[in-house]
């Protein structure tokens, strides 16, 4: 894409669709800033501003951090020079309410979000990548049934202590979880596919593969 091509994409996806690792690899291709509320959670977590003492309270209590709270925090970072070329957004918009935040602080500045990667994964492939996540009880190495399995069942490699699951990854609860997503996110698919910036990419495959399908899609896109 052209250097001077200045826009901004949000990234959707349900947990185990591997919206994170596509939402930087994305970012590096198009030379975009890469903007995921997470990081930005976690830097909060160093910082000493009125802001970031908001959302450590939240956090320290195991809290969502408040739309309010996750909307000026996005807000400020777009605001910042670098990212004048473009963003990814990477866990924001989580609502429709954050979602109209973003599009009336994007027309301040005389922008929009030009574009919705939606990557889509069935349902029972998300539960096959997330339920397969076990943990090292002495050093917390991870461990997946499918992915990278230990070479010994149960028993991790680097320092032989016993693998767990977390009971955030047993399948009932990676169920809710997912429900919870799909219940959230409905609204804002519907949203975005109504303005047209919807782009469905199929998510299952290699990372690669789902990337390369990404760029091209966005490329077509956007260079005509």
């Amino acid at each position: 894409m052209s250097a001077d091509l200045k826009i901004n994409i949000v990234f959707l996806g349900a947990p185990g669709a591997g919206k994170g690792t596509q939402a930087a690899n994305v970012a590096q291709e198009l030379d975009l800033v890469h903007i995921a509320t997470g990081d930005l959670f976690r830097q909060a977590q160093s910082q000493d501003t009125e802001l970031a003492r908001k959302a450590k309270y939240y956090m320290e209590k195991g809290q969502l951090v408040p739309d309010e709270i996750t909307i000026k925090m996005v807000l400020e970072r777009i605001g910042e020079s670098g990212c004048s070329n473009g963003v990814i957004f990477d866990g924001f918009p989580r609502n429709l309410n954050q979602a109209e935040a973003l599009d009336n602080a994007l027309a301040d500045q005389g922008k929009t979000v030009n574009k919705v990667v939606y990557i889509k994964v069935a349902e029972q492939e998300l539960l096959k990548r997330l339920t397969g996540r076990w943990i090292c009880r002495k050093c917390q190495a991870p461990y997946h049934e499918v992915n990278s399995p230990p070479k010994v069942e149960g028993i991790c490699e680097k320092c032989g202590g016993e693998l767990y699951q977390r009971a955030d990854d047993k399948e009932e609860t990676i169920k809710e979880r997912l429900q919870v997503y799909f219940n959230e996110t409905a609204a804002l698919i519907d949203y975005y596919s109504r303005e047209g910036k919807l782009l469905e990419i199929d998510g299952e495959g290699k990372v690669a593969e789902v990337s390369e399908r990404i760029t091209a899609s966005l490329k077509e896109e956007f260079v005509r």
